[in-house]
Parts: C-alpha cells; sequence; structure tokens
C-alpha cells in the first residue's frame, strides 16, 4: 500500500526544517556466501512467515520537490524521508526484534527516486543505497531473508501507458543500479519487480473496459516483468542466480490468476509470484464508508472463511501446484477502527490459510502511531518495544510456524556494537532564556516520540492551525511563556533548522 502523508500545502515549507546529520550508515559488508543449490519453492518455505518495514523506506510525496525548489537541493538527508511518515529512525534492535517474534524475511519498500538525480541519467544516491544495504544487513545477520523492490515511489511507474521507452529506460536504469549495488549479497537477498502498480486503468477499465484493452495492459505488464529479469540475470556478482519475486497484476489475486498475466522466461528458473491480500476491502482497508464499499468492523463469519479459503485455493492452482512459489507480499488490515478480535483473527487467518499451502504471507506493518500509544494504525509491530503489539497475535503465529521463542534466545546488543551500527542522531539544542526544568530532549518533542526533528514542526502547525488536537503542550512551550503559540513555532524551526 502506499500512503501520501503530507497532503496540506502548507506542511510543504516546513518540510524544509528536516533534521540535518547523515543516517550514519556503513559501507555493506561482505555477503558473497555463493548462491545454493535449492530452489526458490524450497527458499520460500525456508521463509516461513514474514514483515514488512512500511512507511519508512518508501515514504515518498510531491512535497519533496517542493521542498528542493523552495530550499535548495540538497537540504533534505536520508533520515529526512526514513521518518516523514511517522517512522522512527530504524535500529538493530528494531529489525532483530521482529527475528524473535519468529519472522523469516522481511519485505523492505523503497522508493529509491527520493535521492536520485533528475538528469536523465536516473543517478541514486550512494547514501540512500548505502542505508538501504544497512537495514538489509541487519536482516540478514539476523538470520532472516530480506525482500527489496521499487515500491510505489510516488508513481511514476503509472505513466508508462504515455510514455513506456522513456519509462522502461528509467526502469532499466533504476534496477541496473540496484542490482549492481546488491550483486554480492547471497540467496538471502531477494528482488522484487515493483510493488502493486502494475496494470493501468488508463488501459484497461476492469468494470468497463474491453477485451482487447485488458489484453494490451496484461502485455505491458508482461514486458516489464520481462525487463526486470533481463537486466538482473545480465547483472554480476551473484545475480544470475538470484532467486527473484514477480510482481502479479496489480497484485491481485484474480488478475494475477488470468490466463493473461505470464511470468518472465528466465534461463535460471528462480522466480515467485507476488500477490497481496487485503479482502474483504470494507474490513482490510477501508476505516469508514466510502460510495463503492462501505467499512466494516468484524470479520470471521462462514461466509468470510469461505471467501478465504476460496481465494489461497485458487493461488495455490494456478501457481503452488505448478510449482511456481507465492510470496504474499502484503497482508494486513486497520486496528483503531476495528473490533480487536476480528483483527487477531483475520491477521491469524490469513496468515494460517497461506502458510499451510506452502505460501508465505508478509504481514503488513507500519510505525506506531503517536496519538494511539496502547494501539496501532495499520502497525502491529511495535518498534519502540520491538515486538508485535497484540502479544495474543504472537502466540498465534507460532502456532502457526511451530516458532518457539525460548529456544532462540535474545542478547541485547552491547554498546560497543550499539555504537558501530545503529544510526547516529543528535538531539538538537537550544539556548533557553532560562534553565529548564526538565531534561532537553523533553523540550520541542511536541507529538512524544522521543525525537525532536520537522514532524515536530509540523504537528505544531497544524495544531495552532486547529487541524490536530494531538500535541504534547509543555514540550511545546519553549518560551516559557506558559502559552503555546505562534512564537513557540518559531523557536521549534530554529532549534530543528540547526540540529
Amino acid at each position: 500500500m502506499h500512503h501520501n502523508k503530507l497532503i496540506a500545502a502548507v506542511l510543504a515549507g516546513l518540510m524544509a526544517f528536516g533534521t540535518m546529520g547523515s543516517a550514519g550508515v556503513s559501507a555493506a559488508p561482505e555477503k558473497n556466501g555463493g548462491m545454493r543449490d535449492i530452489t526458490t519453492m524450497e527458499l520460500v518455505r525456508e521463509m516461513g512467515i514474514g514483515i514488512n518495514l512500511g512507511n519508512t523506506m518508501e515514504a515518498c510525496g510531491d512535497w519533496i520537490k517542493d521542498v528542493d525548489v523552495q530550499w535548495g537541493d540538497g537540504i533534505m538527508e536520508v533520515k529526512d524521508y526514513e521518518t516523514a511518515w511517522g517512522s522512527p529512525i530504524i535500529t538493530q534492535p528494531m529489525i532483530q526484534g521482529m527475528a524473535d517474534e519468529g519472522f523469516g524475511v522481511v519485505r523492505v519498500p523503497v522508493a529509491w527516486s527520493n535521492m536520485m538525480s533528475e538528469d536523465g541519467n536516473y543517478t541514486i544516491s550512494p547514501e540512500y543505497t548505502a542505508r538501504v544495504q544497512q537495514i538489509v544487513d541487519w536482516v540478514i545477520d539476523a538470520d532472516m531473508y530480506c525482500i527489496i523492490n521499487i515500491h510505489y515511489d510516488n508513481g511514476w511507474v503509472n505513466k508508462f501507458p504515455e510514455d513506456e521507452t522513456g519509462c522502461m529506460r528509467r526502469y532499466e536504469i533504476m534496477w541496473t543500479q540496484i542490482a549492481d549495488a546488491f550483486k554480492d549479497y547471497d540467496d538471502h537477498l531477494m528482488f522484487e519487480s515493483q510493488n502493486e502498480e502494475l496494470g493501468w486503468e488508463s488501459i484497461w477499465n476492469p468494470w468497463s473496459g474491453n477485451d482487447t484493452q485488458k489484453a494490451q495492459s496484461y502485455a505491458l505488464c508482461n514486458r516489464i516483468n520481462q525487463k526486470f529479469v533481463d537486466v538482473i540475470r545480465s547483472s554480476g556478482g551473484n545475480n544470475p542466480k538470484r532467486h527473484l519475486l514477480i510482481s502479479g497484476y496489480n497484485t491481485g489475486f484474480d488478475r494475477t490468476c488470468d490466463p493473461l498475466f505470464k511470468m518472465p522466461d528466465d534461463p535460471a528458473n528462480r522466480m515467485a509470484v507476488s500477490v497481496h491480500y487485503y479482502t474483504p476491502v470494507g474490513f482490510a482497508i477501508l476505516e469508514k464508508d466510502e460510495s463503492w464499499a462501505s467499512a466494516r468492523t468484524t470479520w470471521g463469519t462462514n461466509d468470510d472463511y469461505n471467501e478465504l479459503n476460496t481465494n489461497m485455493d485458487m493461488m495455490k492452482t494456478n501457481y503452488v501446484d505448478k510449482g511456481i512459489p507465492v510470496i504474499i507480499g502484503e497482508y494486513g488490515c486497520p486496528t483503531v477502527t476495528k473490533d480487536k478480535d476480528s483483527v487477531r483473527k483475520f491477521l491469524s487467518s490469513v496468515c494460517k490459510a497461506a502458510y499451510e499451502r506452502n505460501m508465505c504471507p508478509v504481514l503488513w506493518a507500519t510505525p506506531q502511531a503517536s496519538e494511539y500509544p496502547d494501539d496501532t494504525i495499520n502497525g502491529h509491530y511495535n518498534r519502540t518495544t520491538c515486538q508485535l503489539s497484540d502479544r495474543e497475535l504472537s502466540k498465534a503465529f507460532h502456532e502457526i510456524t511451530g516458532f518457539d521463542p525460548s529456544a532462540k534466545p535474545t542478547e541485547p546488543p552491547t554498546e560497543e556494537t550499539t555504537e558501530a551500527t545503529e544510526p547516529e542522531t543528535e538531539e538538537p539544542t537550544v539556548e533557553p532564556t532560562e534553565e529548564p526544568t526538565e531534561p532537553q530532549q523533553r523540550r520541542g518533542d511536541v507529538n512524544k516520540d522521543g525525537a525532536v526533528n520537522v514532524l515536530d514542526v509540523v504537528t505544531l502547525q497544524r495544531w495552532l492551525l486547529g487541524v490536530d488536537t494531538a500535541c504534547d503542550g509543555e514540550a511545546a512551550d519553549l518560551d516559557g511563556s506558559g502559552e503555546v503559540d505562534i512564537f513557540d513555532l518559531g523557536l521549534l524551526k530554529q532549534i530543528v533548522l540547526h540540529s
């Protein structure tokens, strides 16, 4: 899924005050352990079940370009993108926590265009690549598999129908760079061709389009996936034998099972297909009624189970039974607006139905929302406690896979390890008119996420405009006047700008 989190025009300018400094990334260590003589089906089974690092390295939006125009190229740094949709800076313990929960694969969606040149050469930022490499290293070091892709990436893939030549060139150039940067990683790293965008209603509308239009849209999807395979196989290192994940048509179960969708020709014969599961949409996606569907708060009727099993059987019959592995790259649902027992029932049922059919389900998980400290919005995994928020859901997953947490003790990183691997973050300093009465890092942390950065500027601005009600008044009163006003906003901008 993809979400443009910063839509208000007034926020675009504020993003210029993003925190400075680097993410503290390091050069990727050697991962060239060679490619084992195993099939992709065996590899996918080894993955077990997985989790997404969502709303993190794929965070993007038009506001980024606005910031560049207003404040000059180079002001946005890797960590500004990484935290733009509410994620804290990712650390090694957050990734290790996923392994400790029994997940065997972490999908890392990436928006590579965030810091990419716009001169037609599409040169991806080395700093951005290095940060993704660091996260991949943590995943593999935690004895898990990792999947990276070109995600929504601000929607440029949607332009394929109007400029296939130009978009295909960009796609090829980007994957050539990604493949080269990760060529020495062994088979614990998998490349995924794209996210959900391969399928275009501008060519074929499933509700009113004709067969000719449908064939054209599917053919374009197939060409892009074939280009992906061709680029990776012509790359160096371990890439000629790397296991690849092929994006289904809009990653829909029924559309990917359509005979018009074709798996690419692959000389290595090492491919799996990717689909997503957000069915029924009223429960798995909607938080309020829409003109085209009604939101649901509960799940678990006989019809619900029948629908789930029918869909899973469809994927098994069309792919698994034919020797083509299936990774359900995303499945999930909101939590705050849904019945808690239904959420647990839905997530565990989807996971079980997929796992028992030899498919790998990968939970869609985003950061915990600060305004809901005791719950999550699509989060499921708490990046502060480094564990699943719902402990009963954790137990349900363990029962499905047979994972025994007690058999895999966690050793906290030593101070030396933490210094070597965790991103360096510096707390902002401020010259107050009087000595603060609380810890320095408390001042300015108006959204209570433990850091003082551009998100706090946005939160305070929205609060002053009456858009949001969640704001820590004590942390926002930077001038000590007893009131929170525009003067405090100015001080906060200065803190963030010079941190």
